[in-house]
């Protein structure tokens, strides 16, 4: 563990598809299992009969107020304080899907990844390191199209229509201006693999200390 035997906690975000997702996988990859955990936003979305609709009367996941986020800081907070966390899986109403009881232990790095995790600031007061992964609006949105086809089940008109009204004004107004105070900003447009191995170094540097 670090000082005072407290988890290092590194915040990760970037705007919708960025590719957060292969990021993250990689970076968990690069540690044995008792040195790394990640908690992500995902989990913490509110019921759907909760989720604020727009003019058109489609719900909008893409706004700060359709997460949990006091029970996302909350949840945190006790992999700071060296203490185990239970949550049920998010499946984004993919009715195909059972959601599974998810558990995350302690460890000395815990990296906690979602787009708001710079906006809420009970999360990001908490952080101990802000990554910023980036990448141009046509590659996110061909990523996106990608994903929520097949992980969602949305229609294409479906995922341009959120493109356009929900997914763009949100990193315009919640993410991007949080790219300025990022600690490190890692370009995603074709590969990481070199901010991956910068951000790997580091905290195997913490964790040694």
């Amino acid at each position: 563990m670090t000082t005072h035997n407290k988890p290092y906690l590194v915040g990760i975000t970037g705007g919708s598809a960025s590719g957060k997702t292969l990021f993250l996988k990689s970076l968990m990859a690069s540690f044995p299992e008792h040195e790394i955990c990640l908690i992500s936003q995902d989990n913490y979305y509110k019921p759907i009969h909760l989720q604020k609709k727009d003019a058109n009367g489609i719900e909008n996941f893409d706004l700060p107020e359709s997460i949990d986020d006091h029970a996302f800081a909350k949840d945190v907070e006790k992999l700071k304080n060296g203490q185990d966390v239970f949550k049920e899986e998010y499946t984004f109403n993919n009715k195909e899907r059972t959601p599974e009881m998810l558990h995350f232990k302690p460890a000395p790095i815990v990296v906690v990844e979602g787009i708001f995790v710079f906006h809420y600031l009970e999360v990001a007061s908490q952080l101990d390191l802000k990554v910023f992964i980036d990448a141009k609006n046509k590659i996110k949105l061909a990523r996106r199209i990608k994903r929520d086809a097949d992980e969602r089940g949305y229609d294409l008109d479906d995922v341009l229509y959120r493109w356009k009204n929900h997914v763009t004004p949100t990193y315009r107004n919640y993410i991007r201006p949080y790219k300025k105070s990022a600690d490190i900003v890692i370009p995603n447009n074709d590969h990481f693999e070199k901010g991956l191995e910068v951000l790997v170094d580091f905290l195997r540097g913490k964790i040694k200390k």
